[in-house]
């Protein structure tokens, strides 16, 4: 569960003020790809110095990210049938390594998820669910592959495999996937790709399955429903393991033909038999990132209907950065910036950028123009209160320290605490309001702050402390 504090201090400081400031709660969000190193890592590595090089990358992306004031990331730690940390199920895919089943002297998710941590970052597990990837990819996995341990679960589809989601076995062992990633790291979501009946469905061989097991239900309904349930379990299996572990998907970005598009084209409900709507209707999602890559049309009315059917659950548009590069439409920036202005002007709980690398390189200008005018404040994750709505006391023993060149703030926290993140404002007096956005949100257990030349005044609950130079 999401819970926050207020950890107020004062420090003499130069003010800044905007006329029309960013929203105090906001997800800003960002899809970070490992499959083919798209994002990260560029190159695979068998070496010491290759697997530091690879952590620098990382560190480099999240250390842009942090100054840019996102709050959440989606690290993508499940792509074909593989994984990118060390798992009893399915081998570790060969972006690390360069080959399929070796790993690299490091855990990749256990690394990212602490450097995210350290920088406030949210780290949401990506997992692809339902495809394993083509004939090469299966043939490079070998024995460990799960079309050649459990072929009765896949089924081969316009030249890919893909678990069956109406197989009896599919979901116990999509379920037992989640489970260990869910056990095993201090991940903040589990965030679910493809959960949804592949393109062209109306050719997927599943016929004798529905046959078997449909009884008298549609197709259609057959397969929403087989969608639906494995849903729901992993949403129970995660609050029973984890409560405080958010679960949401990127389903497609047109959830259906609504009225005011009804030539919709690929729609999530009709065309991959995805019903996301009905999950945050019945409580068994916490967050919505549709994968809204289109423009106008295509894109506004979208954004009315998934949060006028939101349930209180958080709505986050996913926009297509990558759509900015010369080969997948060439959008301006302001096609992007339009869609932020209205996804936060209609009611929506933030924005996510699908690739990182087109925010990070600056393409088209994207990361400054969100440094200068959309994210020049941080933003606080907005409240997850269907999961929680109390406030635990605030952290005792603060202790201020000087190292070099920064002021390091830290705190103590029970072992029932040891999730709980914390909001650090200052001001310029010792008057502190908690209205205006925060200037340190997601803080686990300590904060750095560059030092100038004054007094320093840190106020904890009832505490207030001084420290002179």
């Amino acid at each position: 569960m999401r819970l926050s504090f207020l950890l107020l201090l004062t420090i003499l400081s130069c003010q800044v003020s905007l006329a029309s400031p960013p929203p105090k709660h906001e997800i800003r969000g960002v899809w970070i790809t490992t499959i083919y190193g798209l994002d990260w890592p560029t190159r695979p590595a068998t070496t010491e110095a290759g697997w530091e090089q690879q952590k620098k990358e990382l560190e480099d992306i999240l250390d842009k990210l942090k100054k840019a004031n996102f709050n959440t990331v989606f690290l993508q730690v499940r792509l074909r049938g593989d994984v990118i940390y060390p798992s009893s199920i399915e081998p570790v895919n060969a972006v690390f390594s360069g080959k399929a089943g070796v790993r690299p002297g490091y855990d990749p998710l256990a690394f990212a998820i602490e450097a995210c941590h350290k920088r406030g970052l949210e780290c949401h597990a990506w997992f692809v669910t339902f495809p394993l990837g083509t004939d090469r990819s299966v043939r490079l996995q070998g024995n460990s592959s799960v079309v050649k341990r459990r072929p009765e679960l896949c089924k081969r589809h316009n030249g890919e495999w893909y678990l069956d989601p109406g197989a009896s076995g599919t979901a116990d062992y999509l379920l037992s996937l989640v489970k260990e990633l869910v056990a095993g790291y201090d991940i903040d979501g589990i965030h679910l790709d493809y959960i949804r009946y592949p393109e062209q469905a109306s050719r997927f061989p599943d016929k004798s399955l529905h046959n078997k097991y449909g009884k008298n239900k549609k197709l259609a309904d057959w397969r929403r429903e087989n969608i639906n349930q494995l849903v729901y379990r992993l949403y129970d299996a995660v609050k029973e393991e984890k409560p405080w572990v958010q679960v949401s998907s990127a389903p497609l970005g047109k959830y259906s033909r609504i009225e005011k598009v009804p030539h919709a084209g690929w729609t999530a409900y009709e065309s991959v038999y995805q019903d996301p709507q009905q999950w945050i209707k019945d409580g068994k999602h916490d967050m919505v990132a549709p994968m809204m890559y289109y423009q106008h049309d295509n894109f506004f009315p979208f954004v009315d209907d998934w949060v006028d059917n939101s349930n209180g659950r958080l709505i986050v548009p996913g926009l297509g950065a990558y759509r900015m590069l010369n080969k997948e439409g060439d959008w301006k920036l302001t096609d992007i910036t339009e869609q932020i202005d209205y996804s936060r002007s209609y009611g929506a709980a933030g924005c996510a950028f699908f690739r990182s690398t087109q925010v990070t390189d600056n393409m088209k200008g994207l990361y400054e123009k969100l440094v200068a005018d959309y994210y020049t404040y941080p933003a606080l994750l907005p409240p997850l209160h269907w999961l929680s709505d109390s406030i635990p006391p605030a952290p005792e023993e603060m202790l201020v320290e000087k190292e070099g060149d920064q002021l390091k703030l830290s705190w103590k926290k029970t072992a029932e605490e040891a999730n709980h993140t914390y909001t650090i404002y200052y001001a310029p007096t010792d008057s502190v309001r908690t209205d205006p956005p925060p200037t340190h949100p997601g803080n686990r257990d300590t904060w750095h702050n560059i030092l100038s030349s004054g007094r320093y005044h840190y106020r904890n609950g009832f505490v207030l402390l001084h420290n002179h130079q």
